[in-house]
């Protein structure tokens, strides 16, 4: 019997059928395309995109293949086994994706790949986009070109993009592996420059040749204006060297040549000449203005040097060096020396010399740089005819108050301690006077609770609240005037005061509708100086004088007060103005304030009792007076200090939200009122001064402040104040103003033509923009004033600018009362005459005089890339004309056409 397996028929003819036709069609096609060896697939839609993977050694760990050796005393060993797989070489180093709309077709055998109708690559950092792109792979070579449609337009040119670098052509190839390539008909664009060139050879990530090159800052396809050579080297966002190169115009040429050419087109930063500005004044002569150097030292520290030269002899050095530790501090320095040479009036003398210099330092600090901890600067000293002779700032003379501010201040013992140093110094122009404060020192403690408990469980007691504090001054100070100073002048005018307070207050809980605080505080004063007066009858005839002593030491005063105040709130609301009527309802809010207040009298020692007149007149004089801080008034003081303060508003309809609810709230008057005291106990003179004021910012954009001072006391004709009221006596007055202020801002300008273009302007600015220090503004906006017309935004169709100052003063000086007044105008404004072409003016009013003592207008037309820009100041002490024209581009700036004149 045969045990042995049988063979089906059915399995064995299957068997012998499979090898058959793996044998036949082992070397087939496979029903593709034998036509030039070429593989084609065909979609309809787009390709999805593919990656060609990156071939390396690979190696192969798992836990599965880890031998585990016997364990030693000394060691224990793995070992991994490892696969290797031999890498191509044509193998690139990261994977290409690539995709097209119409077609792909794949050559087998010489492995190139082409991409038809907006054809993509992506290969590292670079991004290829062109109708048709070939990729070679054995030679590593994109080959892109772009194709015409039936009207003969040229779509789909080749567009490369690597990192920020963009680059648009005829045709490129390029080498993925050695980042190098040769492109046709080139354009591209590093910083503010377009490059565009026939023939540009790329031989590393950075660096062009180019042959015959055009570079210009006009984005057009047909430039207004370019520079043309035949040989160019680019350094990407570095700089751009050419042979000999020409300009041209509207692409025709102009016959100057230059031997070579170097354009820097570096980001940030850099080192490099300044272009002067050409200058003509009848009083200076030809003048070089702005000729200088700017170096960069580090990545802190950068300094800029300029001068003014003038061929009468004149010159102005600047010297400007900036320092910046980002998230830590910024400064700037400015020194400036002027000689002043310029024609004589009185014809004695050919020439006037005046010799003046100015010193400005800002510092700012980061807050986040010592949290607790601050220090900034804002100096700025001049001689006092330093305004007067600058020319190109129309607006400097009438800038007569200079001042200046050092200040540090820190906080220690967890934010219970304050300690501030300040320097401060101001200076009068018109008279030479100038202040210097420094030291002034300040010391604050917090206020501590000492019956209350360090923790506090519910509602504290009213007498828990009992606080006490401390606020320490000391202040130096010295006057002098600009033309006798002086060190030794300085030392001997130098004094210095302390002032020690500690206030004692009491928070009651509130009564009704009335908040109670009542108060203690004892005030400590010392002094430097001690004044003496003496009546000198024999002076003149017998007309005699008063004769002052001082004598130097450290005197005290001290004061102590007891106050008791009062306040609330009163509401009052009006709402009948119709159903139809946008106003809802306007609210008027009255806050007034009372407080009781008892000081003894502790100052006798303080007055003296000394003839003033040959009458036999005499008055109580402070022997105090004079020194940083005044002594303590005289008297026992008994009295009451009152105020109101008011506030309207008014609530309007939404125009824009309908909805319940959606109303908006307008201010009418942010403030408004009245303080003063009135001392019970006083033998005379029982009223005080009052001081008024009101502020408003209406429609929110007109910003109105108002103060003034009334005196309620009658005078006699030497202008000493009488024991009567102003309105006692014949006609009614409710006093005399001694001085008041008076301040109103607006500007109004148009919506935007194209709000977007605002935005990404807006947007633009503030994220390129550096931190400025304060000098930095003032001389941006100094820039602006005096060349308004480079700074023109055709986008906003028109602006109003309106700033408007009234001062008033009534005081009694040398026997008879002097009434000085001081008003001005300052109101400037521009507007588009045609979307091209924009005027617009800046003017200096004296309304006390009624005289226009500035005037600048200026003209601005907008070429595309170049600008137009005429300045004129017809009126002024310094009278003149600008015309420049220049390109927008900053890189270009300096490259303009300029005539300037002045007139004295």
């Amino acid at each position: 019997m045969n045990n042995g397996g049988k063979i089906s028929l059915k399995y064995l003819s299957t068997l012998i059928l499979t090898l058959l036709f793996f044998c036949i069609t082992v070397n087939s096609s496979a029903r593709y395309y034998n036509n030039h060896n070429k593989s084609i697939y065909r979609a309809t839609d787009t390709i999805p995109k593919k990656n060609i993977p990156a071939i390396r050694d690979t190696v192969i760990r798992d836990s599965a293949m880890l031998d585990t050796l016997p364990f030693h005393s000394d060691s224990l060993t793995l070992q991994t086994d490892t696969i290797h797989i031999p890498v191509s070489k044509d193998t690139l180093d990261a994977p290409v994706a690539y995709s097209a709309q119409d077609s792909v077709v794949l050559d087998v055998k010489t492995k190139n790949i082409t991409l038809y109708n907006k054809a993509n690559t992506k290969y590292k950092d670079i991004d290829l986009d062109a109708y048709n792109i070939r990729m070679d792979q054995p030679n590593h070579l994109l080959i892109a070109t772009y194709a015409r449609d039936t009207s003969g337009a040229m779509i789909g040119k080749p567009k490369m993009t690597q990192a920020d670098t963009k680059m648009e052509s005829d045709s490129m190839v390029f080498n993925m592996k050695t980042q190098r390539g040769i492109t046709v008909n080139t354009f591209t664009q590093s910083g503010e420059m377009y490059v565009m060139g026939e023939k540009m050879k790329k031989i590393s990530r950075d660096d062009y040749y180019a042959y015959r090159g055009r570079f210009t800052t006009c984005n057009l396809d047909t430039p207004h204006f370019a520079f043309r050579t035949n040989k160019m080297k680019l350094i990407n966002k570095k700089m751009a060297i050419t042979g000999p190169v020409h300009p041209e115009f509207e692409g025709v040429p102009i016959p100057i040549y230059i031997p070579f050419g170097y354009f820097p087109i570096s980001q940030g930063r850099h080192s490099g000449f300044l272009a002067p500005t050409f200058d003509v004044s009848q009083q200076y002569g030809l003048g070089l203005t702005g000729i200088g150097y700017y170096k960069v030292l580090n990545d802190n520290f950068d300094v800029a040097f300029r001068a003014d030269l003038y061929s009468y002899g004149g010159y102005t050095l600047h010297l400007t060096p900036e320092y910046r530790v980002r998230y830590r501090f910024s400064g700037r320095l400015n020194i400036v020396y002027q000689n002043t040479r310029i024609l004589s009036d009185d014809g004695k003398t050919p020439y006037t010399d005046y010799k003046t210099y100015q010193f400005q330092w800002s510092h700012s600090v980061d807050s986040k740089a010592h949290p607790g901890q601050n220090f900034s600067a804002n100096v700025n000293l001049m001689s006092v005819q330093f305004n007067k002779y600058q020319l190109t700032n129309p607006l400097a003379t009438y800038n007569n108050q200079i001042s200046s501010s050092i200040a540090f201040s820190k906080m220690f013992g967890d934010g219970k301690y304050n300690l501030t140093v300040n320097a401060n110094h101001n200076q009068d122009n018109l008279t030479g006077l100038v202040n210097i404060t420094a030291p002034s020192l300040s010391f604050t403690a917090i206020t501590i609770y000492p019956l209350a408990p360090k923790d506090f469980v519910g509602t504290p007691k009213w007498y828990q609240k009992l606080g006490i504090g401390l606020n320490t001054s000391m202040t130096g100070m010295t006057s002098f005037y600009d033309s006798l100073s002086s060190f030794k002048h300085v030392l001997d005018t130098f004094k210095y005061g302390v002032q020690n307070n500690i206030p004692i207050s009491l928070a009651l809980p509130q009564v009704g509708f009335l908040q109670i605080t009542p108060g203690m505080s004892f005030q400590n004063r010392i002094f430097s100086n001690k004044f003496d007066y003496k009546w000198d009858s024999t002076y003149n005839d017998g007309q005699g004088k008063l004769d002052t002593t001082s004598q130097k030491g450290v005197y005290f005063a001290n004061s102590v007060s007891f106050s008791l105040g009062l306040s609330t709130a009163i509401f009052g609301t009006f709402q009948n103005f119709g159903k139809n009527s946008r106003i809802l309802g306007i609210r008027h809010t009255i806050r007034p304030t009372i407080s009781f207040s008892y000081s003894p009298d502790l100052s006798k020692s303080y007055y003296k009792s000394v003839q003033y007149t040959s009458q036999g007149n005499f008055q109580n004089i402070n022997l105090y007076n004079g020194n940083v801080y005044q002594a303590f008034g005289a008297g026992t003081f008994g009295g009451v200090g009152f105020g109101v303060d008011n506030n309207i508003e008014m609530k309007v309809r939404s125009k824009t939200d309908t909805s319940a609810g959606a109303n908006e709230k307008v201010k009418l008057i942010d403030g408004f009122g009245f303080t003063g005291s009135y001392n019970y106990l006083a033998d005379s003179f029982k009223l005080s001064n009052i001081n008024l004021y009101l502020r408003s910012t209406l429609f929110k954009k007109v910003v109105f402040s108002f103060n003034a001072n009334l005196d309620p006391y009658q005078h006699d004709s030497l202008g000493i104040p009488k024991n009567k009221y102003a309105w006692e006596g014949k006609g009614f007055s409710l006093g005399r103003i001694t001085n008041t202020s008076v301040s109103l801002t607006t500007s109004f300008k148009s919506k935007p033509k194209d709000p977007k273009k605002a935005e990404a302007d807006k947007k633009y600015v503030e994220d390129n923009s550096m931190p400025m220090t304060v000098e930095e503004q003032q001389a941006q906006l100094d820039y602006i004033r005096q060349n308004p017309a480079e700074f023109v935004d055709f986008n906003v169709s028109w602006s109003v600018n309106i700033s408007f100052a009234f001062n008033y003063s009534n005081s009694f000086v040398y026997n008879k009362y002097v009434t000085q007044i001081n008003s001005s105008l300052i109101f400037s404004g521009d507007f588009n005459l045609t979307e091209k072409w924009k005027a617009g003016f800046n003017c200096y009013y004296d309304v006390k005089n009624l005289t226009l003592n500035t005037l600048t207008t200026f003209l601005s037309r907008d070429m595309h890339c170049w600008q137009l820009s005429i300045n004129v100041t017809p009126v002024g002490p310094w009278r003149s004309f600008n015309i420049t024209i220049n390109p927008k581009s900053n890189i270009l700036r300096d490259l303009k056409i300029n005539r300037t004149r002045t007139f004295y």
